[in-house]
């Protein structure tokens, strides 16, 4: 019975929306992505203020240990050429992740019975999704400037002319794949609180939450990384003039395996 009332009481995709120009918009996404960037923002200008070559502060040292971790992995992809990508994936993964945790700020009016005002906005396929189509077409900017207009359609016939229509067919699913994996993985652990709160008793919800929240900001952190990860080696490979990718390192085709 219980199963019956969460199936009748737990609404997917339903946000409060606004009409303009003959548009809906989700506000409680746009509130949610604004909170996000207003976030990242406080800790890109609190950083400028108190960098110095001394004795690093701490919000220093938590933004040169993401660059490290950025650039560590753009240079293994792409070797020099690689550090012009590592603003890009800085930004992706700080906002990811700041996306994703947004979700565990407890802004509900009644846990349970109402969604919350600002719900992770990566939980939502709008967001990511024009994150991935951003990514993919500045991969293609780049293949282009690198290898040459005809280069550029060329790669697509590698290795055999026979194999373009499955190069096409890849490149098209590229963002297909990053939206959904990253919508997807937010969006279940959101739907994963709701059936708590919907099938546990009001004096077991605090405990419920409690034990999958810790789970959940890893899956957060694992996703920020996995779409970054995938961003830069997309254009490592999309800047290589080596087709096979025997230019890429041995861990680094391994980690873009197994991402998929």
């Amino acid at each position: 019975m219980k199963t019956l009332y969460a199936a009748k009481t737990i609404e997917v995709g339903v946000h409060p929306t606004a009409h303009l120009f003959g548009l809906t918009f989700d506000t409680d996404i746009i509130m949610s992505t604004v909170l996000a960037f207003l976030i990242f923002m406080y800790l890109v200008f609190a950083m400028t203020s108190k960098v110095t070559d001394g004795v690093p502060s701490k919000i220093q040292i938590f933004w040169e240990m993401i660059v490290g971790m950025v650039t560590d992995l753009a240079e293994s992809a792409m070797g020099e050429r690689g550090r012009r990508f590592v603003p890009l994936g800085v930004t992706l993964f700080l906002f990811i992740l700041i996306c994703n945790w947004i979700g565990f700020l407890p802004t509900s009016m009644h846990p349970g019975q109402s969604g919350e005002i600002f719900p992770a906005p990566t939980g939502d396929v709008n967001l990511p999704l024009a994150m991935a189509v951003l990514v993919i077409v500045w991969v293609h900017v780049e293949s282009v400037r690198a290898r040459g207009l005809g280069g550029y359609f060329k790669h697509y016939a590698q290795p055999y002319a026979a194999l373009a229509p499955i190069n096409v067919i890849e490149e098209i699913t590229k963002p297909i794949t990053m939206t959904f994996r990253l919508f997807g993985n937010l969006f279940s652990g959101g739907l994963m609180i709701a059936v708590m709160t919907t099938l546990l008793p009001i004096y077991a919800i605090p405990f419920g939450e409690i034990v999958w929240k810790p789970f959940d900001a890893l899956i957060g952190v694992i996703q920020a990384y996995i779409f970054m990860l995938l961003a830069v080696l997309y254009f490592g490979m999309a800047t290589s003039h080596d087709e096979s990718h025997d230019e890429l390192p041995a861990e680094t085709l391994g980690a873009l395996q197994a991402s998929h």
